[in-house]
């Protein structure tokens, strides 16, 4: 005989709980644990008060794709800080910036928004725009002065679409990392 599940109140999930508590504590940059209960009581308040809607997640998280996930992202976190704080500080010129489309291959509107979330964490970029229906991404990115380095961006992003989309993608979404960013 098994026991009944207990369920969260209604409009309170668990991934976007602790997404949004990761997010606090990445924007607040203490992992304290008073820091993370208010993150998780925060996160709470504002999923009951605006609840989100259904966006059909349906997947599973890959430890090893999470694994994958979160090490590359502090990995990038550290790198792209040294990068743009060196480029505060040097002399001369600064490198010119660029807005750039990326078109991600995932259909789901949930890991376009993760990916989204975790490219505007890192520092040197930030999305300013994500059409769900076209699927593209738009980027203010520091130093890309030319074609290279918009096309290294663009890797970049599909490289961390595909790390979210293996920690948390369906099979269908997985399934989508094998064809080209612009095919339909």
């Amino acid at each position: 005989m098994s026991t009944p599940r207990r369920r969260l109140p209604a409009g309170l999930h668990v991934v976007p709980l602790l997404w949004l508590t990761t997010v606090w504590v990445l924007l607040w940059g203490t992992w304290s644990l008073g820091n993370v209960l208010n993150g998780l009581l925060l996160s709470a308040v504002v999923l009951l008060l605006l609840p989100l809607p259904d966006v059909g997640f349906g997947g599973r998280v890959s430890p090893r794709g999470l694994l994958a996930f979160v090490g590359h992202f502090v990995a990038d976190l550290i790198l792209s800080s040294v990068q743009v704080a060196w480029q505060a500080v040097r002399p001369g010129e600064q490198d010119i910036s660029s807005v750039v489309a990326v078109r991600l291959r995932s259909e789901s509107e949930l890991l376009m928004t993760m990916t989204a979330e975790a490219l505007t964490l890192v520092p040197g970029s930030i999305v300013i725009e994500l059409d769900a229906r076209s699927r593209t991404l738009y980027a203010h990115v520091l130093s890309a002065p030319d074609d290279a380095s918009v096309e290294a961006f663009r890797r970049q992003v599909l490289d961390l679409e595909a790390r979210v989309v293996r920690a948390v993608g369906r099979p269908e979404d997985r399934a989508l990392l094998l064809r080209p960013s612009g095919a339909a």
